[in-house]
């Protein structure tokens, strides 16, 4: 591969693997994309770099400048990777009901963090309310620019490789693809691409059964890091998915324990979500189609969650 340029080189082209024990007989195959294998394990690394560097080319985000997000972790993370490649100084407003995993890597990569607290350690749609207003503010201060990931369809144009990667490693043949929600940007833009080949692909958005809004449920709370803020975010519309597929925490943690002990691949808890949506269209459409979804981060962020713990 030779030697990269630097670390934001070396975002994406992450490998497509196919599931072998833990989908049942009579099921599509399943393929997912290990994410984790990104700089920070993460996904995110892809909507980081984007948001940033499309700021910096029309001017949004100026030399000296500081960064500003809420976020369960991920964003954080990879917003840090990003901004400490490039310079900028970054304040993150996070909270204690993600993983302290999360937190550590933002601030490892020199993040200044406000941490709100959450006092049950469970993610609800007043939490998220709070993490976006204390960001808002710091938003306000001059010399700042305010990524504000719920609203910022930068990070869209992020997950467009991700969907030609997905197309090429498949050789052209994605029947479904099945995709968790939180801002929605990496399912608009995987989809984007996956649909210019395959006008037929069916789209699947999946999110947690405790806080199942996109399907007309009242928000709840959840353990399902990175998705389900409890309301439709400001980037989904209904008609982007022809089924929504709900999908309890306890059964996405299970799934996640056991991609690692049957399938060597460890990765999170909306990971395991997602493979479990995607078994479930899988029994549907059959053993001769193709299913593709996203194993998003690594298991390593959740080290001291429930999931593992």
């Amino acid at each position: 591969m030779g030697i990269s340029g630097g670390v934001l080189e070396t975002i994406g082209n992450t490998p497509l693997v196919r599931l072998c024990r833990v989908v049942p007989a009579g099921c599509a195959e399943i393929v997912v994309k290990v994410e984790g294998q990104n700089p920070t394990g993460s996904m995110k690394d892809r909507m980081a770099q984007a948001m940033i560097s499309r700021a910096e080319g029309d001017g949004r985000l100026q030399p000296g400048d500081t960064v500003v997000e809420y976020t369960g972790g991920s964003t954080g993370a990879s917003l840090a990777l990003v901004c400490a490649a490039k310079g900028y100084r970054l304040r993150i407003v996070s909270s204690d009901a993600f993983s302290a995993e999360k937190l550590i890597q933002m601030e490892a990569f020199g993040a200044e963090l406000t941490v709100i607290p959450s006092g049950d350690g469970l993610i609800t749609k007043a939490l998220i309310a709070r993490m976006v207003d204390a960001a808002r503010e710091f938003g306000r201060q001059s010399g700042t620019y305010w990524t504000d990931q719920l609203n910022n369809a930068d990070s869209i144009v992020g997950y467009y490789p991700m969907g030609a990667e997905i197309w090429q490693q498949s050789d052209g043949r994605v029947d479904a693809f099945v995709q968790s929600i939180g801002t929605t940007a990496s399912l608009r833009g995987v989809v984007t691409i996956l649909k210019r080949n395959n006008p037929a692909l069916r789209v699947i958005a999946v999110e947690p059964a405790e806080s199942a809004v996109l399907s007309g449920d009242q928000p709840g709370a959840h353990r399902i890091e990175g998705i389900g803020i409890g309301y439709p975010p400001p980037m989904w519309h209904p008609t982007l998915a022809d089924e929504i597929v709900p999908i309890c925490t306890d059964d996405a943690e299970n799934m996640a324990r056991r991609l690692a002990r049957e399938e060597g691949l460890f990765a999170g808890t909306s990971s395991g979500a997602n493979v479990l949506a995607a078994i479930q269209v899988g029994q549907r459409l059959g053993p001769t189609a193709r299913v593709a979804t996203l194993l998003v981060d690594s298991g390593l962020k959740y080290l001291s969650t429930k999931v593992w713990s």
